[in-house]
């Protein structure tokens, strides 16, 4: 799934945006395209910081108050055009970027997990320098990205990418249980992603 090609984000997806939600907007979504445009060739790690930083501006609001709805996935675009998004769009938004500016698939897991201190359910997005490393966190609960030993406060349950979903190990990659697309709003969100602007 391609969101900026070496052309950019298609004038008519920009023309939508700013139709839609208005010039604002359409500024945050050219600020979103320079980001993977200027920083595909850094190294990994400069890229997660970057990308964690970038999103985590974006205000926090739960979905019922952004969208009226209990549970709600918003793409990118649509997280950015409010300005608005709650745990699981930054994940979201976050991972489809870092694939963007080059981080391979298997390298990404947006991670459902429990939260102990708010005692409620969560949503980071994982990464795994290699198949055995430790995953870093990239929260917007806590900007500063860290190993998952130092997120005591986290519980996993499960993860998932557009490759497969895995049942949570302890803190390593987990079982591989099946399909991501077995999770009914990750569906949703990627047909939202492909007729986006049309």
């Amino acid at each position: 799934m391609v969101i900026a090609d070496n052309r950019g984000i298609s004038p008519s997806l920009m023309a939508w945006v700013e139709g839609k939600y208005g010039v604002s907007a359409k500024s945050r979504i050219l600020g979103w395209q320079d980001l993977i445009a200027r920083n595909q060739g850094l190294d990994e790690q400069s890229q997660l910081k970057l990308v964690n930083d970038f999103f985590n501006q974006v205000t926090y609001s739960t979905d019922d108050e952004i969208w009226g709805k209990t549970d709600y996935w918003a793409t990118p675009v649509e997280m950015l055009s409010i300005n608005a998004a709650d745990c699981e769009d930054y994940s979201i938004a976050k991972y489809f970027t870092l694939r963007e500016m080059g981080v391979p698939i298997e390298k990404l897991r947006i991670t459902y997990v429990k939260s102990l201190e708010l005692n409620q359910a969560h949503m980071v997005l994982a990464y795994y320098e290699r198949p055995d490393a430790e995953p870093l966190v990239l929260d917007n609960l806590i900007g500063r990205i860290k190993v998952a030993s130092q997120r005591q406060d986290l519980a996993p349950v499960y993860s998932f990418n557009g490759d497969g979903l895995w049942l949570a190990k302890s803190r390593g990659r987990g079982k591989r249980v099946g399909r991501s697309d077995r999770i009914s709003l990750w569906r949703d969100l990627i047909s939202k992603m492909a007729n986006e602007g049309k």
